[in-house]
């Protein structure tokens, strides 16, 4: 899926958990969203300036909830969805005062959920992703996409009683998996695979600033804000444009460069896993962007229902790894 990235649109609403809700981007917005596939909740920074008396008192007393929408005419879409946390007030110069929102997506869930239950003998790891996930629905956190787990019943009950994230901490590292919150939804993704969806294709043309590169990290690439790039999905970009990484020559530093060489491979035909994504944007500025650390898609060939979504990758293209 390759858009062209022009008309560009943003969103920033305040409210309640359900109800009416207050559109900011009319106002000057600058803002700042951070995601990842860590278990640690995605956060939000948003700063509007010269807002009401009025607004400011509802936003600090009234409001809970904070959803930042961004992109472009034909590829729009939420970027955060996530509960305030902190507002703060403060002056930039004699003209221009603003308020400074924190937001949290899934952080009461991670911090106080705590799961009391006991599964009767026979449960699957699914049983125990379902009620970790059950003791975060309070929160207003529910559970998402989760990887296809096996179904060997234990041959005694469970008894789970603890935080939550420790129960889900402990069924990713038992499945290879990692998990996190995304827009309030709990996801299990296999290390060595992805969540389904469309795949965005990242060019010059679909928006690509700069060129992708190469770091110890991963492949990091810059581009025009693009809502299409998921945690724990596929993009697709040409290795062609990425710059490679300089190996250090020391011969003290070979294993490091081995490290590297695994960690940050490009993969045959482009396809990469985004491991993490930071948008940031103001509506009054130049300011509009998309970066993302991937890591290459170095697994089996993608499934026949991945064909109706978007761009996919020829088949036998994508090898295991090893």
């Amino acid at each position: 899926m390759g858009t062209k990235q022009y008309d560009r649109k943003a969103s920033i609403l305040v409210g309640q958990s359900s109800g009416a809700a207050i559109e900011l981007s009319e106002l000057r917005c600058v803002f700042k969203v951070s995601r990842g596939d860590l278990q640690t909740p995605n956060s939000a920074r948003v700063r509007v300036y010269n807002v009401s008396e009025t607004t400011k008192q509802r936003i600090e007393k009234e409001f809970t909830r904070l959803v930042v929408q961004g992109g472009y005419e034909g590829n729009f879409g939420i970027i955060f969805d996530g509960t305030i946390k902190q507002v703060r007030r403060g002056r930039e110069s004699q003209t221009d005062t603003y308020l400074d929102i924190t937001a949290a997506d899934g952080d009461s869930a991670y911090n106080f959920a705590v799961v009391n239950a006991t599964l009767a003998a026979g449960s699957t790891a699914s049983d125990h992703v379902a009620a970790a996930c059950t003791a975060m629905n309070p929160y207003g956190v529910t559970q998402g996409y989760t990887l296809e787990l096996p179904t060997n019943p234990l041959p005694r009950g469970k008894v789970m009683f603890g935080m939550a994230r420790d129960f889900m901490r402990w069924t990713a590292r038992t499945q290879q998996a990692v998990w996190s919150i995304q827009d309030g939804r709990v996801i299990l993704v296999p290390e060595t695979s992805y969540m389904p969806g469309d795949i965005p294709v990242v060019t010059a043309e679909t928006g690509m600033v700069g060129l992708p590169e190469q770091t110890q990290n991963g492949i990091t690439i810059k581009m025009l804000l693009n809502p299409s790039v998921k945690i724990g999905r596929l993009i697709n970009i040409d290795n062609a444009s990425v710059q490679r990484y300089e190996y250090s020559l020391n011969v003290g530093q070979q294993a490091q460069n081995e490290r590297i060489q695994q960690q940050a491979k490009l993969q045959d035909d482009g396809f990469y896993y985004v491991m993490i994504a930071e948008h940031s944007g103001d509506t009054r500025g130049n300011e509009y962007y998309t970066e993302v650390i991937c890591l290459a898609a170095d697994v089996t060939v993608l499934p026949d229902h991945f064909k109706d979504k978007g761009a996919v990758p020829p088949d036998n293209v994508i090898k295991k790894f090893g």
